[in-house]
């Protein structure tokens, strides 16, 4: 078969993604193949299909249990043999899937970086016809990436024993500049097809909040969504039990995760929330990659995560169907303080020396700031992200609580320069606190120990709140009039502009929100897709019918068929078979397997309406 009739059989699609055909053809050629493409733009497609099209096997490297057991469900749902080699494994287990992948059973085998070098797996790779090594999650293989992993520098040295070097791929949804680079170098790709497709997925809506109490700011979004599946990320295991478990009284069908429970509960839970039994999860990050659940409807981070890169992951688990979706982020200063103790006590990475792990703490230090100035920008949210990862955006979404919020410009020019000028008298040695308090006037015991009540501008700006004032600073750092240290307590030093406040003839301006919001534009209202034109009784119809295989078939729904397969099928009202492998997301295999009884089902509806 070729790639077109692979697409259609296998996986029930007319036509390639963008950016699809480029990585699979580069891949078909025998060319090294890198691919940086946001959640939900279809990554894995792109390797599976030149796997099922060439003669050998496919090796993918993965680095968690539930990503390699999501796809690998997935290909068997579709027809294809696969399986994985990992930890979940009894010994047992693992050398019986050894031996059926000796027997050439599978094209495609994921593994776990851990498990490249064994002895076990090293005997049976020698041996087999190895096509292709694809690297899936590949920021993984860089200190600059935000989820860096030694074990992911073995997927070399396992490369390097092979008798023939099969063909290399590499994909991942984040990766900077820097860390693309060094994908290329640790992995030692041969002038590889490199591809971006872009990090925009113009079907999410961005949101910062600032509510007084979190809690009840989630209670009233969830109580009001209860249709809707969707994720809550809390930073600390303790805040996932408390959110969790409110929310259980109040009635919610939620369920929870984190590290700290055991594996039997954690599977449960993901189950329950996979299969839409408890169609909300509240989780700490140690939840999600892999977790392909397609009708997720919002993401809501009860905490700033640590980066950007994360929150893009994170938040990239909702409207993976391509309908709109909600990521909304609620913040406060102390989000900060906690990721920034979280960062210090980081020991995760036992492989690391002293030297490395602190070169890594800075970098997530670093890292740490450009997310609260996400958090505290006035700036489009979405040109923001793109920035960050290098893409140009255009400055007014149209889609994001900052391009939604009416700003209104307000002259900052006194107290930006009483506090430049405070931190250029007390030569840079103080953090952010200190210069607020000493500018606002406090008698606090520090100001007082630090000698900073005999500053210049000690209590020069007393007419200003210190949350007002606290705004101005974050607002003088994102635009580089100052800078932050990268040390453990960070102190606030003049940036390469400073002298320009010093200097200013002219006001300077900052934009703060007012009271009035704007109302949603064209460009927001307009959904990717819609179910207005639908019968609402045929897609709950449909979803029954998909809910009741799933649970013969012991298989999450959306593997059965996505939402939006459910969607065209109302659209499009098949009544033959050829008709129904029109529908997206339904291919020969699938429609073998369950096509009648969606065809049964639609033909009964279109019955009673006549």
């Amino acid at each position: 078969m070729n790639k077109y009739e692979v697409l259609k059989k296998y996986f029930g699609y007319d036509s390639f993604r963008e950016g699809q055909e480029v990585l699979i053809d580069s891949i078909l050629k025998g060319q090294d193949t890198l691919g940086i493409m946001p959640t939900g733009a279809g990554k894995s497609i792109c390797y599976q299909i030149p796997a099922l099209v060439m003669q050998g096997i496919t090796i993918v490297i993965s680095p968690l249990i539930s990503l390699m057991k999501d796809q690998v469900g997935a290909l068997n749902q579709a027809g294809i043999h696969a399986a994985y080699l990992n930890s979940s494994l009894t010994y047992n287990q693992y050398c019986l899937a050894l031996s059926y992948a000796r027997q050439g059973r599978y094209k495609i085998i994921y593994v776990a970086p851990e498990r490249l070098t064994t002895d076990e797996f090293l005997s049976f790779a020698l041996e087999a016809d190895i096509s292709m090594i694809s690297i899936d999650e590949a920021h993984c293989v860089s200190q600059w990436g935000q989820d860096f992993r030694p074990s992911y520098l073995k997927v070399v040295e396992f490369i390097d024993q092979l008798a023939r070097r099969p063909v290399v791929s590499a994909f991942t949804a984040t990766a900077t500049i820097e860390v693309q680079e060094d994908i290329i170098k640790i992995l030692k790709l041969r002038n590889p097809q490199l591809l971006i497709t872009g990090f925009d997925r113009k079907n999410l809506s961005y949101q910062v909040v600032k509510p007084n109490d979190k809690y009840e700011y989630v209670r009233n979004y969830v109580s009001t969504n209860l249709d809707k599946s969707g994720i809550i990320y809390c930073l600390t295991r303790k805040t996932v039990e408390e959110v969790s478990e409110r929310l259980q009284r109040e009635g919610v069908q939620v369920t929870r995760y984190h590290a700290g429970l055991s594996d039997n509960e954690r599977i449960q839970n993901q189950d329950d929330f996979i299969y839409d039994t408890k169609p909300v999860m509240v989780a700490t990050n140690a939840f999600g990659m892999g977790i392909d659940k397609s009708n997720v409807s919002y993401v809501i981070h009860y905490n700033m995560p640590k980066n950007i890169e994360s929150y893009y992951q994170e938040a990239g688990r909702a409207g993976r169907d391509g309908e709109p979706a909600e990521c909304i982020l609620l913040f406060n200063g102390q989000d900060v303080i906690m990721n920034q103790f979280l960062i210090d006590q980081n020991r995760d990475n036992e492989a690391l020396d002293y030297a490395t792990q602190e070169l890594v703490n800075r970098r997530d230090r670093q890292r740490l700031k450009q997310m609260t100035f996400y958090c505290t920008t006035t700036d489009c949210l979405r040109e923001y992200v793109l920035q960050y990862f290098g893409e140009k955006g255009d400055p007014y979404c149209g889609n994001c609580s900052n391009c939604l919020t009416q700003f209104e410009t307000m002259d900052i020019t006194k107290p930006a320069k009483a506090i430049v000028t405070c931190v250029k008298e007390c030569r840079e040695r103080f953090g952010i606190t200190v210069i607020l308090d000493t500018v606002h006037g406090s008698k606090n015991a520090k100001i007082q120990q630090y000698r900073m009540d005999e500053n210049s501008q000690f209590a020069s700006i007393t007419d200003t709140t210190v949350a007002r004032l606290r705004q101005i600073i974050n607002h003088l750092i994102h635009r580089e009039y100052l800078v932050l240290s990268d040390s453990q307590y960070p102190v606030v030093m003049l940036g390469e502009l400073a002298g320009e406040i010093l200097e200013a003839t002219e006001p300077i301006w900052m934009k703060i929100a007012a009271e009035e919001e704007k109302k949603p534009s064209k460009q927001a209202k307009k959904k990717v897709h819609s179910r207005v034109d639908i019968s609402d009784e045929l897609f709950e119809l449909l979803r029954q019918i998909r809910t009741t295989i799933a649970k013969e078939e012991k298989v999450p729904p959306y593997l059965v068929f996505a939402d939006k397969s459910l969607v065209d099928m109302c659209s499009v009202m098949p009544e033959t078979k050829e008709e129904m492998l029109t529908v997206s997301g339904v291919g020969e295999v699938k429609y073998e397997r369950y096509g009648e009884r969606f065809l049964l089902a639609i033909k009964e509806y279109k019955s009673r309406e006549r």
